[in-house]
């Protein structure tokens, strides 16, 4: 359902069949769809009579975990207790979670009596970690098998598992004490024979990851070895959760959000970009405007230190925008290379030295193209003169640029800082202002005054 006014015609015609209790007839609309498109249609309602409809639904609670989760909260507000607390309980542990940290102080405390005592400590566990780690995004619906079990036994404890783990295609070997000991695929399981013991079959080297690594790194390693889930283990070993390969992509496309976000000069933006207020909006770009309007002052002092070359080679002006432009431009390029390079892993701090050198040379060929074009063009403007006086400004305004452009992400991830923030704005800035600077320095020094 991609078509908004179709979606929207579907919304009005369940809405009123929801108002007049004709719940056999909504469901009858919706019968043929998938869950993902019933919850877009269910955001589409209002919450009063959303939940109607989903309490009437055989898959509520994978419908009602496809809402986004400011729907999710809307009907929380709503729901009956009884039917949230169902609802609740039947979702995956992580995105049960997930809900219950988005809910005020108010609906946690109604929530929680109302869940069975497993879930009620499993979302207290969960709920500790801190914001941002594995801890807080892995799932505890997982499967576990003993080392001593015969293949036989385990399929039989995997078909009474399966209901409730997230995944079953990997099995993870446990002890006593719940140190993980190694990995057991389904593939593997159905391969060998029934009397084989999961020991024998198991893989002893598990990649895995602690409770306290950031979600960042937990994404990069499923994404990295291709894995359908990653074990999760505490201090000790011990395993106390996974996350998935659909957590971890989303953690990437948050990531990777993030980092556009941060490119633009915009600070972290939660939600939809349709719902945010103005409020919000106003302050997650206002920082980095006011503060590079400051920053573009340096230009001005360097037009206004050079007004006496300026006056005398009007010419020049003409040239202005196309060379700082340049400049910035370059700049963007090679910041956008090293931040997505430091994202991904691809470099790290010390090929830093390595690659400048190699963004030099880049910078001087690029530089020297870009300063054939402008010559040429300088010459039909001016005279052999101002055409120097452009070739070499180019040169140097597109080196400088790439220079900075690709060292200010290793400067800022140094310090401690996201390499994100050196995109655009911030490269353009100051790119501007030393491309001002260059061009009309070497303009001083080759043409006249007065």
């Amino acid at each position: 359902m991609n078509n908004k006014d179709l979606a929207l015609t579907y919304a009005e015609k369940i809405s009123r069949a929801i108002e007049q209790q004709q719940y056999e007839q909504a469901i009858e609309e919706i019968q043929d769809l998938r869950p993902i498109d019933i919850a877009d249609l269910l955001a589409l309602i209002e919450p009063k009579l959303a939940w109607q409809l989903l309490a009437h639904l055989p898959n509520r609670s994978t419908i009602f975990a496809y809402l986004d989760p400011d729907s999710q909260v809307a009907l929380a507000y709503v729901f009956p207790r009884a039917i949230l607390a169902k609802i609740v309980g039947e979702m995956p542990s992580d995105e049960r979670t997930d809900l219950y940290k988005r809910l005020s102080q108010d609906q946690r405390d109604v929530l929680l009596p109302a869940l069975a005592q497993a879930k009620r400590e499993d979302i207290r566990r969960l709920s500790a970690y801190e914001e941002g780690t594995a801890g807080a995004l892995m799932s505890s619906d997982y499967a576990t098998l003993g080392a001593e079990m015969t293949v036989a036994e385990a399929l039989d404890a995997l078909r009474l598992e399966a209901p409730d783990a997230e995944t079953i295609y990997h099995a993870y070997v446990i002890d006593d004490a719940r140190k993980l000991l190694g990995v057991v695929s389904l593939r593997v399981l159905i391969l060998s024979s029934p009397e084989q013991l999961i020991k024998d079959i198991m893989v002893s080297s598990v990649i895995s990851s602690d409770v306290n690594d950031d979600q960042e790194d937990v994404a990069k390693t499923v994404a990295r070895y291709d894995l359908i889930s990653l074990p999760i283990t505490d201090a000790s070993g011990a395993l106390v959760g996974i996350v998935t390969h659909d957590d971890a992509m989303d953690v990437a496309s948050d990531e990777a959000t993030d980092d556009f976000h941060k490119s633009g000069g915009v600070s972290t933006m939660v939600g939809r970009l349709k719902d945010v207020s103005i409020t919000i909006l106003y302050r997650k770009r206002v920082f980095w405007l006011v503060f590079l309007v400051f920053g573009n002052l340096l230009s001005g002092l360097s037009i206004a230190n050079f007004e006496d070359v300026i006056a005398a080679n009007l010419v020049l002006v003409f040239f202005l925008p196309l060379l700082v432009d340049s400049g910035g431009n370059a700049g963007s390029q090679s910041a956008t290379l090293m931040v997505r390079a430091l994202a991904t892993g691809d470099v790290v701090m010390r090929d830093w030295f390595s690659l400048l050198g190699r963004e030099a040379l880049v910078a001087l060929l690029l530089g020297a193209t870009m300063a054939v074009a402008i010559a040429l063009i300088g010459y039909v403007r001016g005279d052999a003169t101002v055409s120097l006086v452009l070739a070499l400004s180019m040169l140097c305004v597109v080196m400088i640029g790439s220079v900075i452009g690709m060292s200010l992400p290793f400067i800022l991830n140094k310090l401690g800082f996201d390499p994100a923030t050196a995109s655009a704005p911030l490269i353009t800035s100051i790119s501007d202002a030393s491309g001002v600077l260059i061009y009309l320095f070497i303009a001083s020094k080759f043409l006249p005054i007065g």
